[in-house]
């Protein structure tokens, strides 16, 4: 067994630090340990203590009679780090440290887990200031969590990772009431060693966990996260992830919690897609979305019956799904027949979705027939059973005719519990229907199966591109003017717009004349940015016109600017093509490359899109062509490059040669590119090409 292996399924486990008070935090691993029936060696470590319980304690680490395989440390920040290097020392596999006061805390904390780290040595630890691990398959409890005070709970297929021990606690006790079986739950916290890649790898080989929920406050390493959340995908173990810090707010209290940098929220929402995690909207998500997915059922499709015995819960269902994008449609021929022949009277409405079957809830087995019926029908993908008040007197029959029905498909069943019934809900899902509270849980969960499902893996060969070896030693530092970005942009390949620089109105003239006729002119300026804002761009342009307006531009420019441009940029006339922006964002989570609506607009509406830039030991990598391509069809712009409404198809290949080379520039490039931005990018029509026909950069 690996060191992995041997913390999540120890054969021995020592405490060190342990109390005799099991109401006492450093008394309850000892006692939830024996409560809830681990089979190896209990030892633990109290030089003032000679029992605890009916088992001998120790009174240092050197007097244990073996090796433990774990060690869970109670000591606080200024000891723990003395007991983690003997524990090392005698080859112990990995310890668990509880204590508080490290990276959370300051430059002092951080200092003591920098000690602690070093006193590890090869041994692994689980860190510090967690709550610590339970593993439901195995019963192995290796916790503080007050939440193993209740006396059992549903094993099932879901792991649990979170970097909050309280979170911890809250979904361990929250699954149990509602009937939701988890497999493992691991706290990582402030993370000195292994964190969460570390565990959604081992999660994905895990044979009891078949999806893996996350609780996630920061990522510290993205690559790791990427390369085991993709894992996770090729093995078919879904990851879902409640990512907090989505407010400024919450974003603080993230740092403070874990001590750790934390990445703008956007970036979250471009990394998880691209490795097919699914998010989380709410907390109640974090447990909704997996137990759906847990059932291992596939959703094809958009198209949801809603079966029914009260109208009003139906209705809530059918107009989230409806917001959601998904569609109701009423009963194909075949299936009103086979529903009509189940119930007969001017009760039932059989021929609209929701599907009011009025005596459901009382007759298990019209219930069962409609099931089977909607189950087999070619007009739906999934099905929504409302239990209405109807059912709570007999919610075993109602269950047992769900459950009788299921091996009969594989499409996703769930149900909506319209009363307060929470007794009734943990029912359903201990049967294998997920039971909600919630109408808005019922979208969620198929959101979810609906993504799962069109998940593509990237292939390796895609995630693994390397940057253009294009020579950047003579590259100049600061920020760039636009013609000095423009020519870095075209030795990495990026098309840019012909033009000329300028001193002279006669200058300017000769350059109109031979860019065309009709030309851009614009400031040429390191020091601004936005020259549209400053009277510093001039569109279509002759030679007879261009002179005099150069003349006024730099008057313009100097009255609101105060800064007198020497020199002009004379550009060709691009037109009739789609604007975007082609750009670059950097934080604690990596690089990505941005892609949206362009031009003047493109602050105003927001319509842009994310990649990460994959990253591995040897540095950055650049985009594929498969994500370019995604990144175009993710914008709300998109029908404007596909012929919307009869409009000429733009020159979308020629745009994802543009957004790779760019990608390639930012790889290469690293550290020392601080900013990039093309803005805008034409995108001709198809076969014309794009071009760059303005620019930002600024090198370190």
């Amino acid at each position: 067994m690996n060191a992995m292996s041997r913390l999540l399924q120890p054969r021995s486990v020592a405490v060190i630090g342990a109390s005799a008070d099991a109401s006492k935090t450093a008394g309850r691993p000892v006692a939830y340990l024996q409560k809830h029936g681990f089979a190896g060696r209990i030892l633990p470590v109290n030089p003032k203590a000679e029992r605890i319980g009916d088992l001998p304690c120790y009174a240092d680490i050197a007097s244990l009679p073996e090796t433990p395989d774990v060690a869970i440390v109670l000591l606080g920040a200024e000891r723990a780090h003395l007991a983690v290097k003997e524990l090392s020392a005698r080859g112990c596999a990995a310890a668990i440290v509880l204590a508080s006061g490290y990276t959370e805390t300051g430059e002092d904390g951080a200092r003591r887990q920098q000690q602690l780290m070093e006193a590890a040595g090869a041994m692994r630890i689980l860190g510090p200031n967690t709550i610590g691990l339970v593993n439901l398959t195995d019963s192995i409890v290796l916790s503080a969590t007050g939440a193993l005070e209740m006396a059992e709970f549903p094993i099932g297929s879901i792991g649990v990772v979170s970097q909050s021990g309280g979170i911890l606690g809250s979904l361990l006790s929250r699954a149990a009431a509602r009937g939701i079986g988890l497999s493992k739950l691991i706290s990582t916290s402030n993370e000195v060693d292994l964190e969460l890649a570390d565990f959604i790898d081992h999660l994905a080989d895990d044979p009891a966990t078949q999806v893996i929920a996350l609780y996630i406050e920061t990522v510290r390493d993205p690559a790791k996260f990427r390369a085991a959340c993709l894992k996770a995908a090729r093995l078919d173990k879904p990851v879902v992830a409640f990512k907090i810090g989505r407010s400024e707010a919450g974003a603080q209290a993230a740092v403070s919690h874990t001590g750790a940098m934390a990445g703008a929220d956007r970036m979250y929402d471009a990394l998880f897609k691209q490795v097919g995690v699914i998010r989380a909207q709410t907390f109640n998500d974090l447990l909704d979305i997996p137990v759906a997915l847990a059932t291992g059922r596939h959703l094809r499709g958009q198209r949801v019956a809603i079966l029914t015995s009260t109208g009003g819960a139906g209705t809530l269902v059918s107009d989230d799904l409806g917001v959601a994008g998904f569609e109701t449609p009423a009963p194909d021929a075949t299936t009103a027949q086979a529903l009509r022949a189940l119930q007969t009277g001017s009760e039932a409405v059989l021929d609209r979705n929701p599907i009011d079957v009025t005596l459901a809830g009382l007759r298990p087995d019209l219930l069962r027939g409609a099931i089977r019926a909607l189950l087999a029908s070619p007009s739906y993908d999934a099905l929504v059973i409302i239990v209405g008040s109807s059912s709570l007197a007999m919610p075993e029959l109602m269950a047992n005719a769900i459950r009788d029905c299921l091996p009969e498909s594989d499409k996703p069943v769930m149900a909506y519990v319209s009363p307060h019934a929470p007794e009734v809900g943990a029912l359903l899902t201990r049967s294998g229907v997920p039971a909600f509270a919630a109408a808005e849980s019922c979208t969620a969960a198929l959101a979810a199966m609906l993504k799962v499902g069109r998940f593509v893996v990237p292939l390796e060969e895609d995630t693994n591109s390397k940057p253009a070896d294009i020579a950047i030693h003579d590259l100049p530092s600061g920020s760039l003017d636009e013609a000095q970005a423009k020519q870095v942009f075209a030795r990495f390949n990026v098309p840019c717009a012909a033009e000329r620089i300028v001193t002279t109105p006669a200058e300017a003239q000769t350059a109109a004349r031979e860019l065309g006729g009709r030309v851009v002119l614009k400031i040429l300026s390191s020091q601004i940015t936005h020259k549209s804002d400053v009277g510093g761009v001039a569109i279509g342009l002759t030679p007879d016109t261009i002179g005099e307006r150069m003349a006024s531009m730099g008057a313009e420019v100097l009255a609101k600017a105060g800064v007198r441009p020497e020199r002009f940029l004379v550009q060709e006339m691009v037109g009739g093509g789609t604007e975007l922006i082609l750009g670059l964002h950097r934080d604690a989570l990596g690089t990505a490359v941005l892609l949206g609506m362009g031009g003047v607009t493109a602050e105003l509406f927001q319509d842009t899109t994310l990649r990460l830039l994959p990253q591995d030991a040897q540095g950055l990598k650049s985009l594929s062509r498969a994500d370019a391509l995604a990144m175009a069809q993710d914008l709300k712009t998109w029908p404007l490059l596909d012929g919307f409404r009869g409009r000429p198809k733009a020159d979308v290949d020629a745009l994802v040669d543009a957004i790779v080379a760019f990608s390639s520039m930012a790889a290469q490039l690293g550290d020392r590119l601080v900013e990039a931005e093309i803005n805008p990018v034409f995108v001709r029509a198809h076969g014309q090409g794009v071009s760059a026909a303005d620019g930002v950069l600024v090198l370190a």
